[in-house]
């Protein structure tokens, strides 16, 4: 088709539409199918007792709500509940590392953590308040991080045989662990001031965070300076920490799907 069949096509149609313009005009029949396609169809309104009926079963499962706090608060919460919970740690175990490791060792490990968790409490502050932005995917936070914490410690210990290593990464993993749980609590207390919407991803990392707490503890603590047996020992703490929360969470949403599907059965 050329330019000349389009100009061709248009012509003809607008040929049609000014003939039945033209008959629309002398028809009286046609007149009334226009009138009556153009007419707007009246609606009837429902009356006041349908009304008022349908917003008593709305209103019936309504509850007030608290408001949401700022999300400088809920950070700060999360920082001083990690830093009071490793400070009582130390306090208790000893920071034996501190003099063991060299300084680069020192900060470059403790900045790490540090980051870490930064990022990690960030992260729930974000999943705590539904619509709000993530810099970086909250599923794949806390993958890196743990990550990047085995990257370090890769580059700043060295591997090395250690007999009775089982025995010696046993006693750490129990005495982190505990300080795990421990902080798992107020995070867990502070996580319900907000509206949590998966609750497997957020329990996984409120884990890693608490895992971290004890983790922190123990590479402050633990005189021990072979790769193999922070990985296994200090940062196990953590991954158990996290898989911990994960299954918590996952377990949770679990019940609550049921609730749900149980309450829509009873309607």
């Amino acid at each position: 088709m050329n330019r000349e069949d389009v100009a061709r096509a248009l012509s003809k149609e607008l040929r049609l539409l000014l003939q039945a313009q033209d008959h629309g005009g002398s028809c009286n029949r046609c007149q009334e199918l226009v009138l009556s396609l153009d007419s707007s169809v009246p609606l009837d309104l429902p009356s006041p007792a349908t009304l008022r009926q349908i917003a008593d079963g709305m209103a019936t499962n309504l509850r007030p709500v608290r408001p949401v706090a700022p999300a400088r608060s809920f950070l700060g919460a999360f920082v001083a509940i990690f830093v009071s919970i490793v400070a009582l740690g130390v306090y208790r175990l000893g920071a034996f590392a501190i003099a063991v490791m060299t300084p680069l060792q020192t900060a470059a490990i403790l900045s790490t953590l540090a980051i870490g968790t930064g990022m990690l409490a960030s992260s729930l502050v974000h999943q705590m308040v539904p619509g709000s932005r993530h810099g970086i995917s909250p599923r794949l936070l806390p993958v890196g991080i743990t990550i990047s914490l085995i990257v370090a410690v890769a580059v700043l210990f060295q591997f090395q045989y250690e007999r009775g290593f089982w025995g010696n990464a046993w006693a750490c993993i129990r005495a982190g662990t505990p300080i795990g749980v421990l902080a798992a609590v107020p995070f867990w207390l502070v996580l319900r001031r907000g509206a949590i919407l998966s609750p497997g991803m957020t329990g996984a990392a409120t884990g890693l965070l608490a895992g971290l707490v004890g983790a922190s503890v123990l590479e402050i603590h633990c005189p021990n300076l072979d790769a193999w047996h922070i990985l296994v020992s200090h940062l196990g703490v953590a991954i158990l920490c996290a898989l911990a929360g994960l299954f918590a969470g996952l377990t949770a949403e679990s019940i609550g799907g049921r609730s749900i599907h149980y309450s829509k059965t009873r309607m």
